[in-house]
């Protein structure tokens, strides 16, 4: 008796919470009538999906994980308590162009390979040799 108790207990607490998913053409009309994006599924204008970290990529004409296949290059002064916040480099197949990702820039920046080890564009130089992005003649960023 108490094992058909039990059961019965059980099977009713697994139907109760059992919320199944809602189709994509479900969440499709739930976002067009609340005006809302469905969480997770958010894409940029490029159709990237920011929450899997995925970003634009000119060089590659698509969207990328710039983690996975980028070059990470750390700030080379950090404040004690500040976050470290990284800038990445991806160069295009045949490494005449440099893809320059960084925090506080909306766009990539395309450097252009100026000399055997150096990518550059205005104020930006990026030296392959010792993995270091300069700014304003500055030395700002460097893969460890």
């Amino acid at each position: 008796m108490k094992v058909v108790i039990l059961l019965s207990l059980g099977f009713f607490a697994l139907t109760a919470c059992n919320n199944p998913e809602s189709s994509s053409s479900e969440n499709a009309e739930n976002q067009a009538a609340t005006g809302q994006p469905t969480v997770g599924g958010e894409k940029d204008e490029h159709g990237c999906l920011a929450a899997a970290g995925e970003s634009w990529s000119e060089i590659k004409q698509g969207c990328v994980q710039i983690s996975d296949i980028g070059q990470r290059l750390n700030p080379v002064e950090v404040a004690k308590g500040d976050a470290t916040i990284s800038a990445f480099v991806l160069f295009n197949d045949d490494k005449s162009k440099l893809e320059l990702f960084l925090s506080n820039e909306k766009e990539t920046i395309i450097l252009d390979k100026k000399g055997e080890d150096v990518y550059q564009k205005d104020s930006l130089k990026f030296d392959v040799k010792d993995s270091t992005l300069y700014i304003n003649r500055e030395k700002k960023y460097k893969a460890e």
